[in-house]
């Protein structure tokens, strides 16, 4: 499949292939579901803890009698029926992690590539040429290549350059292509990706 790449300035500099098996994948909708949903649950940190009635310091000395005094018929301090006891059915630490098979994983991150694409929202560069952080150069690149919305950068590698120019920018995430997950590609609008960065995304999920 021919793709357009443009310079930093906007315009096309030239066409290029780019594999129908990474960028023309039939979009599925519960695959794509099912991945985003893993990387959230795996992200979670599974550490919140309550104690229960048998933990709780305190007296298991019985309050007052069991009859005649018009009170609550309760056992020790405690109780979850009273301030500072034990919690009933409280959380307690526990894994939130889910597997997902690395086959299904990569054709996940191919469907939204492949939705990215056939929607004019992956935008390829040849590269950026920064010599030096400059937000002010990065927001103006974005803004000739048509980016008026969130956008996820992605280059082959970690470049400090873009990464330094980016990171203040609203709405803007850098990644390295190894790197490149359905959650991020989900919460960006825009794909803007050079093109070492696309071969290294290419051999990653190709074959």
């Amino acid at each position: 499949m021919q793709y357009s790449v443009h310079a930093v300035s906007g315009q096309v500099v030239e066409q290029i292939d780019i594999r129908d098996d990474v960028f023309g994948v039939t979009f599925n909708e519960a695959l794509v579901h099912q991945a985003l949903v893993r990387q959230l649950a795996n992200a979670r940190q599974g550490n919140a803890a309550t104690k229960t009635r048998g933990e709780v310091t305190g007296s298991t000395r019985k309050l007052f009698r069991q009859k005649h005094t018009g009170r609550a018929r309760r056992g020790d301090i405690k109780s979850p029926l009273l301030r500072g006891g034990g919690k009933s059915f409280g959380p307690h630490p526990r894994s939130y992690r889910q597997r997902m098979p690395k086959k299904m994983r990569r054709l996940a991150i191919k469907c939204v590539l492949s939705a990215k694409a056939s929607s004019g929202e992956l935008i390829v560069v040849d590269t950026f040429g920064l010599v030096e952080p400059k937000t002010k150069e990065m927001a103006g690149i974005l803004s000739w290549l048509g980016v008026d919305r969130s956008v996820l950068i992605v280059t082959a590698g970690p470049d400090f350059n873009v990464v330094r120019s980016a990171r203040n920018l609203e709405r803007t995430r850098t990644l390295p292509a190894d790197l490149v997950n359905v959650g991020d590609l989900l919460s960006h609008r825009f794909l803007v990706i050079t093109t070492d960065g696309l071969c290294r995304v290419e051999a990653m999920l190709g074959g």
